[in-house]
């Protein structure tokens, strides 16, 4: 079987709430690239009938379930970022479910390389798994104003958001590759072409 010279590699995205990881997976897929967000996969595990789902209403009570049976992601989110013992617990649960959803996906790729976009791939020990990490970055300032402007939310809620995750510093200490994202959607794509063109030429993520 010569299949296995087609595996495509994986390419982890990832970078602070506010950076513009949206926009840039997106970009990817514009391109024709193959990709999963952990975000998706994150939804996939918790739909009603899955298991998660059970354990989490087991944990938390009804109260994080909507009317129709979905999870209610908003009574989660302050559940869990009022008690980081609650937040590590679900972590626990659901991060192998997800990466398992995720990393099945991703084989079944199309085309050179996959992406992989999560806000938690190096807090998850998920880049561990992919053979090059692209990370999304912006000032601080930055992040917090696009996060207003987008959710509804308070500047609060947006610097527990971005407490919980991790330091700047440390996620720029993994990376492979930067993108820093404080211009306009134009810069932005200008620089996931010329990294995608870049990225056609590798075998396995590495030059």
């Amino acid at each position: 079987m010569t299949t296995a010279a087609f595996t495509p590699w994986i390419l982890g995205l990832t970078g602070g709430i506010g950076s513009g990881k949206s926009a840039a997976a997106e970009r990817f897929v514009e391109l024709g690239v193959h990709l999963v967000d952990a975000d998706q996969a994150a939804r996939w595990v918790v739909e009603p009938g899955r298991p998660a789902l059970a354990s989490i209403v087991e944990r938390f009570g009804p109260g994080v379930l909507l009317e129709d049976g979905q999870l209610d992601r908003a009574a989660l989110r302050q559940l869990i970022f009022a008690d980081p013992a609650q937040r590590k617990w679900l972590e626990q649960l659901l991060h192998p479910l997800i990466g398992q959803e995720i990393f099945s996906y991703l084989a079944k790729a199309q085309s050179p390389y996959a992406v992989y976009v999560s806000p938690l791939l190096i807090e998850s020990g998920q880049h561990l798994k992919t053979q090059r990490v692209l990370v999304i970055d912006a000032p601080q300032a930055l992040q917090v104003a696009r996060t207003l402007q987008r959710d509804n939310t308070s500047a609060e809620q947006v610097q527990a958001i971005l407490d919980a995750q991790l330091a700047r510093e440390e996620r720029l200490r993994h990376a492979d590759d930067v993108v820093v994202n404080d211009g306009d959607l134009a810069a932005l794509h200008q620089q996931i072409d010329r990294l995608h063109h870049f990225y056609l030429t590798l075998r396995g993520g590495q030059p």
